[in-house]
């Protein structure tokens, strides 16, 4: 059985969900959402904002170590940052170039960058020089722009630039989440590169992670959306690995999944502004529809709602009982 990774997911797989979702499964690795970098020293408290963790030894509350993603296009802008990052001991520091995001692509970050793989070889270089050591620096990346032309040329400079290990995407910018995952390409990519390469992209079930594994050629995986539409699919893939039936017994689930939805939702109230609050709740309980007929139902009780209490009230009638509490609203308004 080879390595179980939770993936970056911007706007969604923020500290309160990798608290959640590692305490559901166990991962050997969650990468915080992307700090950005662009042409100014960050102070510490931007890195701890992205990861909160950093405080509690770079590990989530179940003992997962997190590290910290940075996404920028200047190579001296990006390691005067990952000196700075790296004084505050992360578990890793890790470069985006896999966000498909128009905003973050008009900026020259994220999968853009792999229209140039020298650049991404003097970013990473540059990086190398200042990250210590015994920390993990890593990469994650696409297949390409628009195509795989350059596929192999992005890897091996990224592998020049001193990564020592790498995530692929397996799909280009262009596709987007389209599937399917060009799994195949992992193995390819494998093939010219020193580093391990982890394969990442549509695996929703366990049965994905073989095929994954097996067309990839890695025993490392990456899981995104399928962890978070189903938050018990690491311990189902680690069950057939090893040997035991992963079907999902899905009232069991939702008896946990019901207790892990109170203490997200106690954990956004204590963070998040009022007014984002509600939808924070709903964009986890959307992505959990596809696997929880009692998730769809619950969205529905409170797709309406703004107002906190009302929510609360919602979830109390669904099973979801939450300690008493009060809403403390962000201090920056987020």
């Amino acid at each position: 059985m080879g390595k179980l990774l939770l993936a970056p997911m911007e706007g969604l797989i923020d500290d309160i969900l990798r608290d959640v979702l590692t305490r559901a499964s166990h991962y050997d690795l969650a990468v915080s959402e992307f700090v950005r970098v662009s042409g100014s020293l960050l102070p510490p408290r931007a890195f701890r904002r992205a990861c909160p963790e950093l405080d509690r030894g770079s590990r989530t509350a179940a003992g997962t170590p997190v590290a910290v993603q940075l996404l920028g296009s200047d190579p001296v802008c990006l390691a005067e940052n990952a000196a700075q990052l790296a004084e505050l001991s992360p578990a890793g520091i890790d470069l985006n170039f896999g966000c498909p995001a128009p905003t973050v692509n008009r900026h020259g970050g994220g999968a853009t960058l792999l229209a140039d793989p020298e650049r991404l070889f003097r970013i990473a270089a540059a990086v190398r020089r200042v990250v210590p050591a015994g920390m993990p620096f890593t990469a994650k990346m696409r297949l390409g722009v628009h195509d795989t032309a350059r596929t192999l040329d992005c890897a091996r400079a990224l592998a020049a630039g001193g990564i020592v290990s790498l995530v692929v995407h397996a799909r280009t910018r262009a596709e987007g989440y389209r599937p399917p995952a060009h799994w195949e390409w992992v193995a390819r990519i494998g093939e010219v590169v020193a580093p391990p390469v982890t394969a990442n992209g549509d695996v929703w079930t366990a049965s994905d992670h073989v095929r994954c594994c097996a067309l990839s050629a890695s025993d490392d995986v990456m899981l995104g959306r399928g962890a978070v539409a189903d938050p018990f699919l690491a311990g189902r893939i680690r069950a057939l690995a090893a040997g035991e039936a992963p079907e999902a017994d899905r009232a069991a689930d939702w008896s946990r999944l019901q207790t892990l939805l109170a203490s997200y939702w106690q954990q956004v109230c204590g963070k998040v502004s009022a007014r984002r609050a509600p939808g924070r709740l709903k964009l986890w309980l959307g992505a959990l529809r596809r696997n929880y007929r009692q998730a769809d139902v619950l969205f529905s009780a409170v797709r309406t709602l703004r107002e906190l209490d009302e929510v609360s009230r919602a979830l109390a009638r669904h099973g979801v009982a939450l300690p008493p509490t009060g809403h403390r609203p962000a201090a920056d308004g987020s």
